[in-house]
């Protein structure tokens, strides 16, 4: 039997998807070991395989097929584009990608005005106003905290994700849109759904009574 691969976006995510793996009876001893310098773990018994990515890379692995599932944020999956298929909602990681900016702001998104747009995820901000609200803008990509930017002129608005809104409620800053809200998802490399079929589906149907049980 071959291995079935999994690429986890290290974090919370990880944490939270091996959790959720050992209720279904699938366990990897060797991720336990804080101390471990391994880049692979593997689970001898179930022919499975394990490693930790950064999350922008794990759509990577499993399109190309260095893993044959994935666990990442929908955001992530959003941005990188990648072909792979989305298989399940995990439910956790929940948050939302938004419009945010000072409240002032608001009338340049209902005036259509060119505007500048700061964000960590240039293709969902891009797709969002050229797609859905046919307004022309800037995009910025920026990598640390996006915050900044219309603080210090930089750009109108950001695009970012929100969990609490209190960083931007802090910096005098609000939700002025909401584009999607987002979760912990699965992927799947294409020609592995074909391959490993059987297996895949076990694993998924596992996955969902477990979740159905946490939802009760």
């Amino acid at each position: 039997m071959e291995y079935l691969t999994f690429a986890l976006a290290k974090g919370r995510l990880a944490a939270k998807t091996l959790e959720l793996l050992e209720q279904i009876g699938i366990t990897c001893e060797e991720m336990k070991d804080k101390s471990s310098r391994k880049l692979i773990f593997v689970n001898e018994e179930l022919k499975l395989k394990f490693f930790l990515s950064k999350g922008p890379d794990v759509p990577t692995y499993v399109e190309y097929g260095g893993a044959d599932i994935g666990v990442v944020g929908s955001d992530t999956i959003l941005e990188e584009n990648r072909r792979v298929y989305e298989v399940l909602d995990l439910g956790f990681g929940k948050c939302r990608m938004c419009v945010c900016g000072p409240a002032s702001a608001k009338e340049l998104l209902q005036h259509h005005e060119m505007i500048r747009v700061a964000s960590k995820y240039p293709k969902i901000a891009k797709d969002y106003f050229y797609n859905q609200k046919h307004q022309t803008v800037d995009i910025i990509k920026l990598n640390g905290s996006v915050e900044l930017g219309p603080i210090v002129g930089l750009s109108d608005v950001i695009v970012d994700i929100v969990e609490t809104g209190s960083t931007l409620k802090e910096n005098g800053l609000e939700v002025l849109e909401e584009i999607c809200p987002l979760s912990a998802r699965m992927i799947v490399n294409q020609v592995s759904m074909k391959m490993e079929a059987e297996r895949i589906k076990k694993i998924l149907q596992a996955l969902k009574e477990a979740l159905k049980k946490c939802e009760l």
